[in-house]
């Protein structure tokens, strides 16, 4: 019988309709998890195995700015991946800045905040949840796009800041550092989402809490060196709400 690390367990992926949702449900359907698909797009969400069977699936409709009606969906789920994203490009209207704000950094600060209610709420004894979030390498290099590299940035640091409360032995935290890969945000990305997807999970189950993947050898010297200072800069400056 082959290993499936995510048996009994239930998945839930924002941007599930783009190309890394897409190839992160395959993957985790292959590893043996359930799956919610967490999507703003009304199109049914149609994933096929290697055998070329249809692969089951919740589908979920929501849209940013609504993260707490999904609340009832993310009780049941032992994962969240938080996986959406907009890129606005060279666009630096204020429409693009509201819009790069909102998606990429609030309303993933907001369903970590949700997820890290439920968690607290678990009794003693539940496995601990896990809430994995893509960051980008573009929280510390250039994208070629000054709005989503500012975003990126705020969504890094914000998950630097809350992780001194939040992380703790009922809800695991994991950041997700990607280089460029092919999607619709970035049509000339150097790797595929299917081999960007496969290393996720392979570090994962290697229980690591920073997961790099991306061609660029300088990152994984900067990435961890940029969290650790941020970590204790953070620690030392701020406190938690008594």
């Amino acid at each position: 019988m082959s290993h499936k690390p995510f048996s009994g367990r239930t998945v839930a992926v924002t941007g599930a309709s783009g190309s890394l949702g897409q190839a992160l449900l395959l993957e985790l359907h292959h590893q043996g998890a359930a799956l919610v698909a967490l999507t703003s797009s009304a199109a049914e969400l149609a994933l096929i195995d290697a055998q070329g069977s249809p692969i089951q699936l919740e589908q979920v409709q929501w849209r940013c700015g609504a993260e707490q009606a999904l609340q009832p969906v993310l009780q049941r789920c032992d994962v969240l991946v938080i996986n959406h994203g907009f890129n606005s490009h060279g666009d630096r209207s204020p429409e693009a800045v509201g819009r790069s704000l909102e998606v990429n950094a609030l309303s993933s600060w907001r369903l970590l905040e949700l997820f890290a209610e439920i968690a607290q709420a678990d009794p003693t004894g539940r496995p601990r949840r896990e809430l994995w979030m893509n960051t980008s390498e573009a929280e510390i290099q250039a994208a070629v796009s000054p709005l989503y590299e500012i975003s990126k940035r705020l969504q890094g640091q914000l998950l630097s800041l809350r992780s001194l409360d939040l992380a703790g032995p009922q809800l695991r935290l994991r950041r997700l550092v990607l280089g460029p890969f092919r999607s619709a945000l970035n049509p000339i990305g150097l790797m595929s989402a299917a081999f960007v997807a496969r290393e996720i999970l392979r570090q994962v189950e290697w229980n690591c809490g920073l997961v790099i993947v991306t061609p660029n050898p300088l990152t994984y010297a900067v990435m961890p060196l940029t969290a650790l200072s941020r970590w204790l800069y953070f620690r030392v400056v701020s406190k938690a709400a008594t």
